[in-house]
């Protein structure tokens, strides 16, 4: 079986009045990816439940047919084990942004969305100085702005604590986006239960928040971007907290195929290797033909390999959708051209973790299309749009049944 799978992030959006009220894949020119739309089948999803606006680690769970129903175990978790860090049951690891506060208000989530890797790994420094006492703290910059904690102590901690990040709720001990309100504060972290280990878990995120802030205020990383106008990354934002290592069923076994993954962002590689997919790695997260010619390769293996596209999402939490359409013009040159090059008895599924729209500038619980194709089958003659979706012939599917839909027989 050759199989292949694709996650554009972020990609699904709704009319924009700066595109004549379309969204930016109506008005993107993607011959490559409309050629491939045209022979397939379309439909929609609703990729983690009806009203809730996801993170992408959980929608991306669900889209490779993974639904947590008994409870999800958190981000933190699935990002430690993506950026290497050593984890183990009863620590507590939390997904972290680095932004820019004054006092208390939250300016920037992000820290203005230009923090290099170099400033980052700098930060990272100067975050592993802080002391809390009665436990460990290990903090790894990730990817610009992004990171993780670890806190370790000396008796088993709980999750059962709230983010001090005000831009995601916890539904189902997975993330769920919620709009700002424009003078939103650095929130405490609160215990969800009575059990200690809940109560000390708050306590210690409440007391590195305070003596990360101290630190970072005086980090020369930050004096150096000051004087060069741009926001500090003067404070540590703390969601999505995780206290065990899940254990889940292999890819393998759930789909009856082996799964290989192109993937680079932490929370997908922690779900990769969390499933036990083979990576194929990227020498540059930016090289979209390099990723085609990889996922060709591995698609004519005998492998189902599922690739995740970043850069949709980013244009659609900055709010800008010209910028969104020529990031999906450049997929479709780049990446969609060697893909649509896959000849013979190949299945090929292309999908979303979620919308972001840029009316919105954040995630939204809107469906997002979704193409199968099939190469003895009759496609539904349809562009891969938010619209051609909703009158496709595979109707509005769960994201849990994704998968299992392009694999079927």
């Amino acid at each position: 079986m050759k199989s292949g799978y694709v996650l554009l992030d972020g990609c699904a959006d709704r009319p924009n009045p700066s595109l004549n009220y379309t969204t930016p894949l109506e008005a993107a020119y993607t011959p490559n990816l409309d050629g491939v739309a045209h022979a397939s089948r379309l439909g929609s999803v609703v990729t983690v439940g009806r009203g809730v606006a996801p993170e992408s680690d959980i929608a991306v769970f669900n889209m490779l047919g993974y639904s947590f129903d008994g409870g999800y175990p958190g981000r933190g978790v699935v990002e430690a084990v993506g950026a290497g860090l050593d984890f183990r049951n009863g620590d507590l690891a939390l997904r972290a942004n680095l932004a820019s506060v004054a006092g208390k208000r939250i300016v920037d989530r992000r820290a203005g969305r230009n923090l290099s890797q170099e400033e980052a790994s700098r930060l990272q420094d100067d975050l592993n100085t802080v002391k809390v006492p009665g436990a460990e703290i290990e903090f790894r910059a990730t990817v610009s702005y992004r990171g993780v904690l670890v806190i370790k102590a000396r008796q088993p901690l709980s999750a059962e604590i709230t983010n001090t990040d005000p831009a995601y709720s916890k539904v189902g001990g997975f993330g769920a986006a919620r709009r700002l309100t424009g003078t939103d504060a650095v929130l405490p972290s609160r215990p969800e239960s009575a059990r200690a280990g809940a109560l000390l878990a708050a306590e210690l995120v409440n007391e590195f928040t305070r003596r990360s802030a101290e630190v970072l205020s005086k980090s020369k990383t930050n004096a150096a971007r000051v004087g060069e106008g741009k926001l500090p990354a003067n404070c540590v934002l703390l969601r999505d907290a995780g206290d065990h290592v899940p254990a889940l069923q292999p890819f393998e076994e759930r789909h009856g195929v082996k799964g290989a993954a192109i993937v680079e962002m932490p929370a997908e590689v922690g779900i990769a290797r969390l499933l036990g997919m083979r990576m194929l790695p990227v020498k540059d997260r930016s090289d979209l033909a390099e990723k085609a010619r990889l996922f060709v390769g591995g698609v004519g293996e005998g492998r189902l390999v599922y690739v995740h596209i970043k850069g949709p999402d980013e244009f659609g939490h900055d709010s800008d959708p010209s910028g969104k359409k020529r990031c999906i013009e450049q997929v479709d040159m780049d990446f969609f051209s060697g893909v649509a090059r896959l000849r013979g008895d190949v299945r090929l599924g292309v999908s979303c973790d979620h919308a972001t729209p840029c009316t919105m500038g954040m995630h939204s619980s809107d469906p997002v299309p979704l193409l199968v194709s099939r190469g003895d089958s009759k496609g539904d003659g349809r562009r891969f749009t938010e619209r051609g979706a909703r009158s496709g012939s595979l109707g509005t599917l769960r994201g849990r049944d994704v998968l299992s839909r392009v694999l079927a027989p």
